[in-house]
């Protein structure tokens, strides 16, 4: 699988996962995603999570998206 595709995959796991937690339709996710650039930079910061886990990813989101001012995390 090409890098881009793995990119991909682990958006689209770590948008499911915040489904999950914050009980919100995959739309709403999607959208406080694009909002905070979340997809973005599990883009720039692939380098690092490749190697870990999706919880492990999900611990490095959550401070990024209080950075930004989002009251989900």
């Amino acid at each position: 699988m090409s890098e881009r595709k793995q990119i991909t995959h682990m958006q689209v796991r770590i948008a499911r996962m915040a489904t999950e937690k914050w009980k919100l339709p995959i739309a709403e996710v999607a959208e406080l995603f694009h909002r905070y650039q979340v997809f973005e930079y599990i883009r720039d910061c692939y380098g690092i999570f490749h190697v870990e886990g999706d919880d492990a990813i999900w611990e490095e989101i959550m401070p990024y998206l209080k950075r930004q001012g989002c009251v989900c995390a």
